[in-house]
């Protein structure tokens, strides 16, 4: 058995043959799906899934190649990502419509998610995530290729892997300690950290996917834009600011103690308030 196969919590659901990783907890809805970024996984955001299940159903899950799922070449496009997505809620009886909570890299497969099935999309909460039209409001050295090109390779993450564990074990302090110590196993694992790496290498390629489609359906969306990190805070504050201005019910909420890899562990309570706040104008 190898170290991807085992999840300390939650079980699989066959999707097209293969083993999906899925773990749901509280009752109720609209059901509250949290999309991972890049190199993290669904049980990075289980503290604010266990805020999420007091209220509502909430589900954390593995997308198809990574974490816990069963293996598939990477990248995938937006759209095999979402049809995914789909049927694995379906398999599970969970009924639509849902909230979208996507983080990072998650943005992409949720904007997908709801070109492809807007009925299906209640709300959205934008966790400091990626939009299509990243580059119009990025400065060059900045923009989707840049940020390809200059990703950590393998050899990188192995040399940070003590650093990479401490930080991975500060972060999951609270969290029960079956489910810390094998998940900070594995997230430091070279299986991991490849599909991490595998994962970053086509953000140029999904934003055009997007970028063919509409833009999003007009359902309440609230946007965490996340300022206390590197990137340039102007223009991500104006791009998160035109996604909330396209939809009727659109709000953006500025968080300043925080970085974008430590949003949902530093402020589980704007995360899932927002999530709530949603849910009650859905």
């Amino acid at each position: 058995m190898t170290i991807t196969s085992a999840p300390p919590v939650g079980g699989f659901q066959e999707v097209d043959g293969r083993r999906v990783f899925v773990h749901r907890s509280g009752s109720g809805g609209p059901a509250v799906v949290f999309l991972p970024g890049a190199g993290a996984v669904g049980l990075d955001y289980f503290g604010v899934q266990q805020g999420v299940s007091q209220f509502t159903t909430a589900v954390v899950y593995d997308r198809g190649g990574t974490g816990y799922s069963d293996p598939l070449p990477l990248p995938r496009t937006a759209g095999a990502v979402a049809t995914e997505l789909r049927e694995l809620l379906r398999a599970q009886n969970i009924d639509a419509p849902y909230v979208l909570a996507a983080h990072s890299l998650g943005g992409f497969y949720a904007h997908r998610f709801s070109q492809l099935y807007p009925q299906d999309v209640a709300g959205l909460v934008w966790m400091d995530a990626l939009h299509r039209d990243w580059d119009q409001f990025m400065p060059p050295d900045r923009h989707l290729a840049a940020t390809e090109r200059t990703a950590p390779d393998l050899d990188e993450l192995e040399r940070m892997r003590p650093a990479l564990r401490e930080t991975y074990t500060e972060l999951r302090a609270d969290y029960p300690e079956h489910i810390r110590q094998a998940l900070i196993d594995a997230k430091v694992s070279v299986e991991w950290l490849r599909v991490g790496i595998a994962e970053r290498t086509a953000l140029v390629q999904l934003a055009r996917e997007l970028q063919a489609g509409p833009s999003i359906p007009d359902v309440p969306v609230i946007a965490l834009t996340v300022l206390g990190d590197q990137t340039p805070s102007e223009g991500k504050t104006r791009l998160d600011a035109a996604l909330v201005g396209s939809v009727s019910h659109g709000e953006q909420r500025i968080l300043t103690d925080t970085v974008h890899h430590r949003l949902c562990f530093d402020r589980p309570d704007a995360v899932v308030q927002a999530v709530r706040d949603v849910i009650d104008r859905a």
